[in-house]
């Protein structure tokens, strides 16, 4: 049913990702496909990261983490972003193309008064994308 599962990752807030990290890697497990790890990052320094090749490091040292913990390989795919706080959603769509995803499993936040105005990352993929979306709170 799904070949290609991206999970967007926020590597500041990795304890957040638990949940949706094993809904990933249990529904890969299922249909036996590839899982992708997919972040989003600046090419100026910043709290996670002084460049993109050691957000990269970073994102590849998750994925291998992960792999290790639920016994099968993951994949990862960086992209940088002139402003990441402003183009994440739309980098996030442009990588379900590029990752060739047919899945996307990805974490939100409890929605508060904002939601009802603005949309979440997640509800605005979730809207957007061409394929299925997960979302875990």
């Amino acid at each position: 049913m799904y070949s290609k599962i991206m999970v967007p990752v926020d590597l500041a807030h990795v304890e957040r990702l638990e949940k949706a990290l094993k809904t990933a890697a249990d529904l890969a497990r299922q249909y036996g496909a590839q899982v992708c790890y997919v972040g989003v990052t600046s090419a100026a320094p910043g709290s996670v990261a002084h460049n993109p090749a050691e957000f990269k490091q970073h994102l590849d040292e998750l994925a291998a983490s992960q792999s290790k913990a639920h016994g099968m390989g993951i994949s990862t795919h960086e992209v940088v972003s002139h402003d990441p706080a402003v183009d994440l959603d739309g980098k996030l769509l442009d990588a379900v193309n590029e990752t060739g995803a047919d899945l996307v499993v990805m974490a939100s936040h409890v929605p508060g008064v904002l939601e009802h105005i603005f949309s979440s990352n997640a509800g605005y993929v979730a809207s957007h994308a061409k394929v299925s979306v997960f979302v875990v709170r």
